[in-house]
């Protein structure tokens, strides 16, 4: 076959190192229109993109030129510095390690994109590590519950 041909759509989901709840509302709207600078420039089209002030959730349509762990590592460096350079924080801001990426079709798009503008009102009712969990359960991913969330320092 001469051409490449893809359509993959992944929701990643990421948290604040320490999982702290620093993501004011002040510069969130900054940040988000920043990571789909991020996304558009690696060649990826947004979806969707929310979260709360401990976490984020992005649905991407990824091309195949890139691997998803290589569009994380370019979201989390370049939106980290951005946020430091801008001193959004006292401290130094940064991500936690790791990230989850789950795979949906077309189908199910619009479903999840409402999903992630819903973040405030979905975490009402349940906590990011109780959401994270029923998504690798969900998705049938082997994990180990000791190391899935990092101890907060």
């Amino acid at each position: 076959m001469a051409n490449t041909y893809s359509q993959l759509f992944v929701h990643f989901v990421f948290a604040v190192r320490n999982r702290s709840s620093i993501i004011n509302d002040n510069w969130q709207g900054l940040l988000y229109k920043y990571i789909a600078g991020i996304i558009e420039k690696q060649g990826h089209k947004l979806f969707s993109i929310n979260g709360m002030p401990d976490h984020i959730h992005i649905l991407v349509s990824m091309k195949t030129t890139q691997s998803p762990s290589d569009l994380v590592y370019h979201i989390k460096r370049s939106s980290s510095l951005w946020i430091n350079e801008n001193k959004f924080e006292k401290g130094k801001f940064s991500w936690q390690e790791g990230f989850g990426a789950f795979s949906y079709g077309k189908s199910q798009v619009p479903a999840i994109a409402k999903y992630i503008e819903n973040q405030k009102e979905h975490h009402k009712k349940k906590s990011f590590e109780e959401e994270y969990m029923g998504f690798l359960k969900a998705f049938d991913i082997e994990f180990d519950k000791r190391f899935t969330f990092k101890p907060i320092e």
